[in-house]
């Protein structure tokens, strides 16, 4: 750590192990909060989410009262960032797909036109309201569907293009995004079952699997020091050849890629193409964890360090985004996507589902079905189909989608 006086004021400037430490600490810490305070548990804040806010109100307190200005060290940032969607790509079986059949298919679409939606009404808005268009995608796709982390990934890469407090923005949508998830998700099924007098249909309980049987995920896997440096082998061997990649299209197409969307598509062919060969054994429970501890520190490290004295002057503006994106799901969900999943109470169930990570992440999709078929009965087929489209082929869909408009608007 290094002490300075920069412009009158107080600087304490943080070296990179150090802020990987207080990252680690912020998120121990947002995990702790997240069980004693009932709030954060109903709508599944992430713990990332909780401890580094709050490191960044802090921060922000500091530096407003001339106290003192913090400056993190983030190099370990992007390598945990890519190393999240790297694994969200090993998770990508398309065996798993068929699984879903017809319904599956039509929830992943539906989740691409909301994403492409998602974006136009940002850059509508943000075109009225007289900011950046980039600050619009900010509070589009990237920020709704994409949640905390997409927020995190694709804010620097568009602030790399000159627009100041994209990830502040992001981060901050993300944050609206999933509380109102969690608000709309279960009243919205509620009005559908009520009013379409819908009943669970128990002929299918036998015959589907939940998703974590259909990936071979079990918490019983047996992790070894072997298995595991497999495991990260493979992940930074696709991170590497991944980012290689998006630099090459870069150079020869001229259109911005972050590295970490190239590892993701690299880890994607690598997935399918080992389970056709069986190169080496991949075991979901180890990915998963992998991509569970990157993602904590990356969006740990991402949010300590936000600047949210950025966001004064963008209050009004992203509050009318924010709105206009709440009441489209609204109407989404009731209007389109129940009726083209089958009018039924799966459908019904869906729809919530949709709602908690339309506008947040998969975990609040969970909870809104969750919550829902406490009271009515259960919907197996629902949640196999959700937390599958949301783990990983949502990202497929999203991220293109999002690379596209920033590169339209760049």
């Amino acid at each position: 750590m290094k002490t300075e006086m920069i412009d009158g004021i107080f600087t304490l400037s943080v070296d990179m192990v150090a802020t990987l430490a207080i990252a680690i600490l912020l998120l121990l810490l947002g995990y702790s909060l997240r069980k004693k305070v009932s709030f954060f548990e109903k709508f599944c804040i992430p713990a990332p989410v909780i401890g580094g806010l709050l490191f960044a109100v802090l921060a922000l307190i500091l530096k407003q009262g001339n106290i003192v200005t913090l400056k993190m060290e983030t190099t370990f940032q992007s390598p945990f960032m890519i190393a999240f969607f790297t694994t969200v790509g090993l998770g990508a079986s398309f065996g798993l797909v068929k699984k879903g059949g017809l319904p599956l298919i039509i929830y992943w679409l539906l989740c691409g036109f909301l994403a492409v939606s998602q974006n136009i009404i940002g850059l509508t808005f943000a075109k009225l309201t007289g900011i950046h268009p980039l600050l619009g995608i900010m509070a589009g796709a990237v920020s709704m569907e994409g949640g905390h982390g997409a927020a995190a990934a694709f804010g620097p890469t568009v602030e790399a293009l000159g627009v100041q407090g994209a990830t502040t923005v992001a981060v901050a949508a993300a944050t609206f995004g999933l509380i109102s998830g969690g608000l709309i998700g279960g009243p919205i099924a509620r009005y559908l079952i009520d009013k379409h007098q819908l009943k669970p249909d128990t002929s299918d309980m036998e015959t589907i699997e939940t998703f974590e049987q259909i990936a071979g995920t079990s918490e019983t896997s047996k992790i070894t020091s072997h298995s595991m440096m497999i495991h990260m082998a493979v992940i930074t061997v696709c991170m590497t050849l991944g980012s290689m990649a998006a630099g090459w299209f870069a150079k020869v197409t001229g259109q911005v890629l972050p590295g970490y969307v190239g590892a993701m598509f690299l880890a994607v062919l690598f997935r399918n193409l080992n389970d056709r060969i069986h190169l080496v054994r991949l075991d979901q429970y180890t990915i998963d964890l992998i991509g569970n501890v990157s993602l904590g520190i990356f969006l740990s490290m991402a949010l300590m360090t936000l600047k949210l004295w950025e966001l004064f002057g963008l209050a009004i503006p992203m509050f009318v985004i924010l709105a206009a994106q709440v009441a489209f799901i609204i109407v989404f969900t009731i209007f389109i996507c129940f009726r083209l999943l089958g009018k039924n109470f799966d459908a019904a169930i869906m729809s919530a589902g949709m709602a908690g990570h339309g506008l947040g992440a998969t975990p609040n999709a969970i909870a809104n079905m969750g919550a829902v078929t406490e009271k009515y009965g259960p919907s197996p087929r629902a949640f196999m189909i959700v937390p599958l489209v949301g783990a990983f082929l949502i990202d497929l869909i999203a991220l293109p989608n999002i690379v596209w408009f920033i590169n339209l608007l760049k």
